[in-house]
């Protein structure tokens, strides 16, 4: 089985054709034009699709995975990033059907399945990852925006919508600023790269010279013992900490996986998050609760998008990996 996915986030639009088994045989990626018109978006997902449709084995796909920043509204086949103004209630999976008809590029009888990033993440982190064989957990990636998923009773819960576990929308400061979402004091404000980026700055933090002031950067410095660098996560993973404690408390968790890029900074972001999660998750069913890297790192959101679009289309379901499987990629383009 072959499996075509892409995953939509506000830096990059990735894509690759995934295997039965969860292992990637081909990649292709571009920038995320975020702050462009939305049919300029649109042809940079179709460019990377018609670059997955050049390989060989793009006849044998059986199914289309289209992991999407939220909300999304996998029903009506609508996103509405936060992180991409352009888009709101725009029709995606009408469009790319529209566009992939024509060429003709998509298989006959394949359409689109949407699903949230955070979603497919969880998807992925529980079929393969660091969630497998966890009956109730949720999965959250930190990057330029904070997505998450939940799974229950042993199955990825997506939710009405597609949306269920987003994490980054939860409100941890009622007197908090303005997030473009409409509310006020959420978590993406406090925790996204962007926002630890912001705050960095607003403290006094100055990037090195010749480099950008991103979280990566902030990141860099605060491993070097930068104590404005260091706040600025520790304030991030806080706000992420209150977050974690109130899911918690609403669906009790057995465990916890933190992905996206952001995270790659390990314990910089992971060890105050699980400090501060002894704070505000004090209930006796919240506590100790483990928190773990995700172990697919940034592959999990096509990985993720692959596997609930053959369940969802009907396809074949993913093979059961075996203990070790690590997910290996075939080739890069």
């Amino acid at each position: 089985m072959v499996y075509a996915a892409i995953d939509i986030g506000g830096t990059k639009i990735a894509g690759a054709l995934v295997d039965g088994s969860g292992r990637l045989l081909v990649r292709a990626r571009r920038p995320t034009p975020a702050r462009e018109s939305a049919e300029t978006l649109l042809a940079a997902v179709t460019a990377v699709l018609d670059e997955l449709a050049a390989d060989a084995r793009w006849e044998a796909v059986t199914c289309l995975g289209v992991a999407s920043a939220g909300p999304v509204d996998a029903a009506a086949g609508t996103v509405s990033p936060v992180n991409i103004p352009a888009w709101r209630d725009f029709p995606l999976v009408e469009r790319l059907v529209e566009r992939l008809r024509a060429r003709p590029r998509l298989p006959r009888g394949v359409d689109p399945v949407l699903v949230g990033d955070g979603v497919a993440m969880t998807a992925a982190e529980h079929w393969l990852g660091a969630a497998r064989g966890v009956d109730n957990a949720l999965c959250f990636v930190v990057s330029t925006g904070v997505g998450g998923g939940l799974v229950l009773d042993g199955r990825p819960h997506t939710g009405r919508t597609g949306n269920a576990g987003h994490l980054g929308h939860i409100s941890v400061d009622l007197e908090g600023t303005a997030c473009p979402c409409g509310g006020r004091g959420c978590v993406e404000g406090f925790a996204s790269g962007t926002a630890i980026a912001a705050h960095a700055l607003a403290t006094g933090w100055q990037p090195p010279e010749g480099q950008p002031p991103t979280a990566a950067t902030v990141a860099r410095t605060a491993v070097d013992g930068d104590p404005l660098a260091r706040a600025a996560f520790d304030r991030a993973a806080r706000a992420l900490a209150a977050a974690v404690a109130a899911t918690a408390s609403l669906v009790e968790l057995d465990l916890v996986v933190v992905g996206g890029g952001v995270a790659q900074s390990g314990d910089l972001l992971l060890a105050p998050l699980r400090r501060h999660l002894t704070e505000y998750a004090t209930l006796d069913f919240t506590r100790d609760l483990r928190v773990v890297p995700a172990r697919l790192a940034l592959d999990a959101g096509l990985i993720g998008a692959a596997a609930l679009a053959a369940r969802t289309s009907g396809a074949s379901h993913p093979a059961p990996p075996p203990a070790s499987h690590s997910a290996p990629t075939e080739n890069s383009r």
